[in-house]
């Protein structure tokens, strides 16, 4: 395995297309079905009540998110043990979130 760098300029988003004004670059796959990505929500974005089968870090880049009752601002860390459910996240204003996830994405409620 050799250093890989993914400059800012080469990082190309797209729709995340299960919520509507969210988009994503993975920037890797640490391990089968996980990544490491960059997310951004527009302001008003909701990510219902859900579950990951994995653990799973997230870092606020900028903006302000509410994840279950908390306010989280920029410079904001959390992980969230495997099984636990959370949420919703909602977008406060536009966010910018580093997410690692160890494996698949898991299941959302319905709003």
């Amino acid at each position: 395995m050799t250093q890989r760098f993914q400059d800012l300029s080469t990082q190309e988003y797209s729709d995340l297309p299960i919520f509507s004004g969210a988009s994503w670059v993975v920037l890797a796959e640490p391990v089968p079905k996980g990544s490491i990505h960059r997310l951004k929500l527009k302001q008003g974005t909701i990510i219902p009540v859900h579950t990951h089968f994995v653990d799973e870090y997230v870092f606020v880049v900028s903006g302000i998110i509410k994840t279950g009752d908390r306010l989280c601002e920029m410079g904001c860390f959390w992980s969230t043990p495997k099984e636990t459910r959370q949420g919703p996240h909602e977008a406060l204003t536009d966010v910018e979130l580093i997410t690692i996830r160890l494996g698949a994405m898991g299941d959302f409620e319905s709003a």
